[in-house]
């Protein structure tokens, strides 16, 4: 599977591509700033690009646009963000772009290598992943989400993250037709549309956190 790697930290970018190698990734591109990167998105046009939010000259959001103008240029372009800080604005302007395939981690995760790598994958595979600190983050904004039961709103913040049923399932220690069950009720109390296509059921939670 093909990879562009963007961080200006030599050892991190190092340390992902001798990680990523090793889960059989193909690292095609590696750059160090924001103008080299968007250049190298269209010219490898990877299967997944793992990016870092601020990137030279300016250290401000230059992997941010630059992955979204890619996505603009080929849409459904696969990206996982990195950022040092939880910055859910950050997370807003990736969603907005079309498409799934899109992920948001912060870069403590990437010491979790299963994690990290199953973050990569499902990018890549079109689905979404993000960070549990910024979904904590824009559930504690919703009012409305008090007419959630405590298990409802667990369920909701992993369908945030992008889980399936399945995980979501394993990591709550409930089967998955009490997932099915309580994803039924979040939508309906809600006014949710449901939706079978995990990828679109996991936007439109995030569309529904970022209002």
């Amino acid at each position: 599977m093909r990879v562009v790697i963007a961080e200006d930290h030599a050892l991190l970018r190092d340390g992902l591509t001798r990680l990523l190698t090793a889960f059989d990734f193909d690292v095609v591109a590696t750059v160090d700033n924001g103008p080299a990167l968007l250049p190298a998105l269209l010219t490898h046009n990877p299967q997944v690009a793992v990016i870092d939010v601020r990137l030279p000259p300016t250290f401000t959001d230059e992997g941010l646009q630059a992955a979204i103008a890619a996505r603009n240029r080929v849409p459904g372009l696969p990206v996982l963000m990195l950022s040092q800080h939880v910055e859910p604005l950050y997370a807003r302007e990736l969603l907005s772009t079309p498409h799934g395939g899109v992920g948001y981690l912060l870069k403590d995760r990437v010491s979790n290598v299963e994690e990290f790598v199953d973050a990569v994958q499902r990018v890549a595979a079109g689905g979404t992943a993000m960070d549990p600190a910024v979904i904590s983050q824009l559930l504690a904004r919703r009012e409305p989400l008090a007419v959630l039961t405590a298990r409802e709103r667990e369920v909701l913040g992993r369908m945030a993250e992008g889980r399936s049923n399945a995980a979501i399932a394993t990591q709550l220690r409930i089967t998955e037709k009490a997932v099915s069950k309580h994803i039924n009720n979040i939508l309906a109390k809600l006014n949710m549309r449901p939706s079978d296509d995990d990828n679109r059921r996991v936007l439109a939670v995030l569309a529904y956190l970022n209002a």
